[in-house]
């Protein structure tokens, strides 16, 4: 039996205009894979949870499938199964694994939320607004923690992408004593770090609280430039 409101995603362009039909609708994105164990279970709930709650939007999307690349890649999906909670354009969750409660606890929260917006006083809006500000905050202060700070995946002795591995390297060769921030452990400020920043992707290379650039700025620097930007206090 087929459910209206349950896509498997055939390409980016699909995938775009699923999801731009209702952007105050809330979507349940599952990356998944066939040969994994895991993601099969994981279906079985997805598919339970898009037949319980038609106002869901829920989005299949293989991760290996070579039409789905885009949107991989956009998501920054590095396992699976990974579940993603969107409204519109806007992140609400990611959930990495098979944590099936998870996910329902989710759902079940942030419909909530979709009903009780619609009559949302003032003072809802203004807390969220507290909120955003009080993030901002929390990121302009990891940002002035130490002279050089670099946001990565994993941490320096453990980088969870080639691109942070390369990124630790190149500050090591250069000799150059930084501090970390893992935001693959904080997703608020993984997404947060891109609108403030106005930069969609990591790592990021902090001096002096300010904002320098990502790995392929920071390496086309010569070696003026660089001991400029990364050289004193």
């Amino acid at each position: 039996m087929s459910v209206s409101n349950l896509h498997n995603v055939n390409s980016a362009d699909h995938f775009r205009e699923l999801l731009s039909a209702d952007l105050q609708r809330v979507s349940l994105i599952n990356f998944w894979a066939s040969w994994v164990n895991p993601c099969i279970e994981m279906n079985k709930v997805v598919g339970e949870l898009a037949r319980k709650h038609p106002k869901l939007l829920v989005l299949q999307v293989e991760a290996e499938a070579e039409e789905n690349v885009d949107i991989v890649e956009s998501f920054n999906i590095e396992a699976v199964p990974s579940i993603i909670l969107l409204r519109g354009h806007t992140q609400l969750d990611r959930i990495s694994g098979a944590d099936a409660q998870a996910v329902v606890t989710s759902v079940y929260k942030h419909l909530g939320k979709g009903a009780s917006l619609v009559g949302s006083s003032n003072g809802d809006v203004e807390k969220k607004k507290e909120s955003n500000e009080g993030l901002e905050e929390r990121m302009l202060r990891i940002m002035k923690q130490s002279h050089v700070v670099l946001f990565m995946k994993g941490n320096p002795q453990n980088p969870r992408c080639g691109f942070s591995r390369q990124a630790v390297d190149l500050l090591h060769d250069k000799n150059v004593e930084f501090t970390h921030f893992d935001i693959l452990q904080d997703d608020d400020v993984r997404q947060g770090l891109k609108t403030l920043n106005d930069w969609p992707t990591y790592p990021q290379f902090i001096v002096n609280g300010e904002f320098v650039g990502g790995l392929d700025v920071v390496k086309e620097m010569d070696s003026e430039e660089f001991s400029g930007v990364f050289g004193g206090t």
